[in-house]
């Protein structure tokens, strides 16, 4: 399956670049501004250039990171309302660099910039990458954070909403795709996404509202239920204040008991679990005054009834309905986010600016009943991405991989796992040929978790994605590299497809070969 999305171009984009040059000769990579200036039609479509630049190898560092192969830089809008429009740059790579590939990227958090860490591997690696804004500018809305009471003007505005997650990766890819055919006089072998976070989010909003963009999608960490995301953010601050508030040094002594009771399951005592599910722990039993427990390693009864809500998830007040899925065991070490940060940043922004549209909204007096379906019906549909029924991206024969840390602190680990369990229920049964989910254990929101340093917190997703893609190799485990701990920087780890488990065999237990999935 090649060129996916090749034809879904807007206004005569794909005229122009075809008709840009009469050569069938690459540009040269010098020439990035005269190439810009050959797109000369480009203005009267719904797409324009606004500038182009060559940067030479080596030369910026985008995220920290060098340009290891020199590139044409392009600055690219299209618009997609009267008074709206994505902001997007096309990196493209010299000629004899170019792998054959285009990768779009997506966003994280409220969005508003362009993702240059994920556009520099894309390049460094000789992908043709584009990312785009996510249809608004971080600079009008707060620099892209959330906090109570602030006027965030994308979030009144229908299209912005749509495009933040649902639609902003289909408004650029196609024209910047175009474009890149111009500069190479071919079209891309394959089209590949990847994102994270929001970004993972849109990835299932390209498989189901855009299924024939992409060969193949990387959702990572996915906040596709972002309502509901919200909605766990606020009931896991809500459940911990005042004298139910978990400290760090608690949240750290609930993973260590955790972690003597189960931390062997898999076969090697690595500070890790490998499947939190196969855990029987209960938390009570840190409870001031238990068996073993002692007034300094203990938890109030107020901070066990915490663990044991942020454990359970928030729930429909009327019917006792999962609103969304609670925390797994072992990730307790990385639960400050929820209890300090999470609501204010997301939660109390969507109900401020969005459900209630008043910026004085209390949000302690959300109804665990009644507003959830007010949130269900004035955001759900605008920023959601749970139909299991992807037919049409089945039918694409495109590929999908999500992967999902396990101490994820935004992320309920158990959420991809559930929607799985749904998409597999839709397609009654096995989805493996097109749908895979990988499970990081101690894996954190996107790479590595804060209190897991010894865990290889680079995940070969768009690797494997790739090799799924283009060869038929179904993707049954997946590499873990590049741990924080500086101690452990040649640690790899395997990764398995879900629901199957990496399980210790002997040897070194820094190295994935010394695992094997079952």
């Amino acid at each position: 399956m090649l060129h996916k999305g090749l034809f879904l171009v807007l206004g005569n984009l794909f005229a122009i670049a075809v008709q840009a040059s009469n050569s069938t000769t690459p540009w040269r990579i010098e020439d990035c501004s005269k190439f810009a200036d050959s797109l000369s039609g480009i203005g009267d479509s719904e797409a324009k250039i606004l500038n182009a630049s060559y940067v030479p190898e080596n030369s910026t560092e985008f995220s920290g990171i060098p340009n290891a192969v020199s590139l044409c830089r392009l600055f690219g809008q299209v618009s997609y309302t009267k008074n709206s429009s994505v902001a997007f740059e096309l990196w493209l790579p010299a000629a004899d660099k170019y792998n054959g590939r285009f990768l779009a990227v997506g966003n994280g958090g409220l969005a508003g910039t362009i993702d240059e860490q994920n556009m520099i591997d894309g390049l460094n690696n000789g992908y043709a990458v584009a990312g785009g804004d996510a249809g608004h500018s971080a600079t009008d809305n707060n620099n892209g954070g959330g906090a109570p009471g602030v006027y965030l003007p994308f979030m009144h505005d229908e299209e912005q909403v749509k495009a933040w997650i649902h639609n902003s990766i289909a408004y650029f890819t196609p024209p910047a795709k175009s474009i890149a055919i111009a500069f190479y006089q071919s079209a891309p072998d394959y089209s590949y996404y990847r994102g994270c976070s929001t970004g993972g989010a849109q990835g299932f909003a390209l498989a189901q509202f855009h299924p024939n963009l992409f060969d193949g999608i990387v959702a990572g960490s996915p906040g596709n239920w972002y309502s509901h995301l919200a909605l766990s953010f606020l009931h896991n601050y809500q459940v911990a204040q005042g004298s139910n508030f978990l400290p760090q040094e608690s949240l750290d002594l609930i993973t260590q008991a955790v972690l003597a009771k189960c931390d062997a399951i898999d076969g090697v005592e690595d500070g890790v679990l490998e499947n939190p599910l196969l855990c029987d722990f209960d938390v009570s039993s840190l409870e001031c005054g238990a068996p073993g427990t002692n007034s300094s390693s203990c938890l109030t009864p107020a901070q066990v009834s915490t663990a044991q809500r942020i454990y359970s998830g928030p729930v429909d007040w009327r019917s006792n309905a999962s609103v969304y899925p609670g925390f797994s065991v072992g990730s307790e070490t990385e639960w400050i986010l929820q209890e300090q940060d999470l609501a204010n940043a997301f939660s109390v922004p969507i109900l401020q600016n969005i459900v209630f549209d008043d910026l004085s909204y209390n949000a302690s007096a959300f109804n665990w009943g009644t507003d959830i379906d007010l949130v269900d019906e004035r955001v759900g549909t605008l920023i959601d991405e749970i139909d299991p029924g992807l037919s049409a991206f089945k039918a694409s024969g495109a590929k999908l991989l999500t992967y999902q840390g396990w101490a994820d602190p935004y992320n309920a680990a158990l959420w991809p796992i559930q929607h799985l369990q749904q998409i597999e229920k839709a397609f009654d049964g096995d989805v493996s040929d097109w749908y895979r989910l990988f499970m990081v254990p101690g894996g954190g929101h996107c790479g590595s978790a804060g209190n897991y340093p010894q865990v290889p917190g680079t995940w070969h997703a768009l690797d494997a994605l790739v090799r799924w893609v283009e060869t038929g190799q179904a993707p049954v485990e997946m590499l873990g590299t590049d741990p924080v701990d500086q101690g452990l920087v040649n640690k790899t780890s395997k990764l398995c497809a879900w629901p199957r488990t990496a399980r210790f065999g002997g040897g070194d237990p820094n190295d994935w070969d010394s695992f094997r999935c079952e």
